[in-house]
């Protein structure tokens, strides 16, 4: 026992000795997110009920060379509000990231989703998904070129295979690419896998889902209003059409999908397969929201939301409060992230 006590102390002494000799610097960051979320108008996948969510991730850790290595650790405590005060998780976050001067950045562990350059569409990653997973569980790597162009690959390994739990993970590829002038050329593909579980019945199957996703892109600023308008296909279900507008303060967004059920499966694993929003599983489905960012800078967001949910069956209301505040030393900054709402819709 005293053998390996020594040997743990001489390995933080050496550990120590080797951080005060290269240059290194402490980070740390605090991510607070608040959602107040009523729905109204639903079916069995999507019933009336009202959500009070908080969330609180602080991060610590190093840097090294410059800020090109990380080690950065936490946790992530989502906090529901019910009259017992359950169902409350504390989620790790541990990852490395590196961060380099060629525009190429890359992240390995259980990091947060605002990493990421650009979030999948709301088909492939549901708004629930930032706020009560709000953690990669794999890696990340990104090229930027110069802002004329980007690449994405993330890999989210869901979970492990046990005799009761089955083995799932999800890959994303992502890029842009400008055209001519403020058109872009746009697309995700993505693998979802979802195995059997150790000494699985005979019955049970093996389920993975591949998508191809091209979109046109169009974006301008002119003045103070800054539009995105993105139009394509989701091979080999749908049509997809994404519409955002920002105003000062004010912002829309409309979304229209029409096509085949891209969940055909969803009521037999709901989102043990598939990660997007419900509302999918119609033919067509049109998202209306307003939102009014009535405080905002580099650190605060707090937003009010009316969204609207129209399919072949069914409509659905939802009013949301969101607050978002965010401070650190990582050069992150709360609405900095591009392509990435800062007050997903839960």
């Amino acid at each position: 026992m005293t053998h390996h006590l020594l040997r743990f102390i001489a390995l933080c002494l050496l550990n120590g000795a080797l951080l005060a000799a290269t240059a290194q610097e402490i980070l740390w960051n605090i991510d607070f997110n608040a959602v107040v979320n009523n729905r109204e108008g639903g079916d069995e996948l999507r019933p009336d009920q009202t959500f009070v969510f908080a969330r609180l991730a602080p991060e610590v850790g190093v840097t090294l060379d410059g800020g090109r290595n990380r080690l950065m650790g936490g946790v992530a405590w989502n906090q529901p509000l019910n009259d017992g005060m359950t169902g409350y998780k504390v989620l790790p976050t541990l990852y490395y990231q590196y961060q380099g001067d060629n525009g190429l950045r890359a992240a390995v562990g259980w990091f947060p989703r605002t990493l990421l350059h650009e979030r999948a569409p709301r088909y492939l990653w549901s708004d629930s998904l930032d706020y009560c997973t709000p953690n990669v569980r794999g890696a990340l790597l990104h090229y930027d070129h110069h802002g004329r162009g980007w690449v994405q690959a993330v890999l989210d390994w869901r979970q492990m295979q046990t005799t009761t739990r089955r083995e799932a993970f999800d890959v994303l590829f992502s890029g842009a690419m400008p055209i001519k002038g403020p058109l872009w050329l746009k697309g995700h593909i993505y693998y979802n896998h979802l195995a059997k579980r150790k000494h699985a019945p005979d019955d049970e199957g093996v389920n993975d889902d591949a998508t191809v996703n091209p979109m046109l892109a169009l974006h301008i600023a002119p003045g103070q209003v800054r539009l995105d308008a993105e139009a394509g296909a989701i091979t080999p279900a749908a049509f997809v059409a994404d519409i955002n507008a920002r105003w000062r303060w004010l912002e829309v967004n409309q979304s229209v999908t029409a096509g085949k059920s891209l969940f055909p499966l969803y009521g037999q694993f709901g989102s043990q397969l598939n990660l997007g929003d419900p509302y999918y599983c119609s033919k067509v489905y049109s998202r209306t929201s307003v939102c009014a960012h009535l405080v905002q800078n580099s650190h605060v967001d707090v937003s009010a939301s009316l969204t609207f949910h129209a399919t072949d069956a069914i409509t659905g209301f939802w009013q949301q409060l969101s607050c978002r505040y965010y401070i650190g030393g990582t050069g992150r900054k709360a609405n900095a992230t591009a392509g990435t709402r800062l007050n997903p819709l839960f």
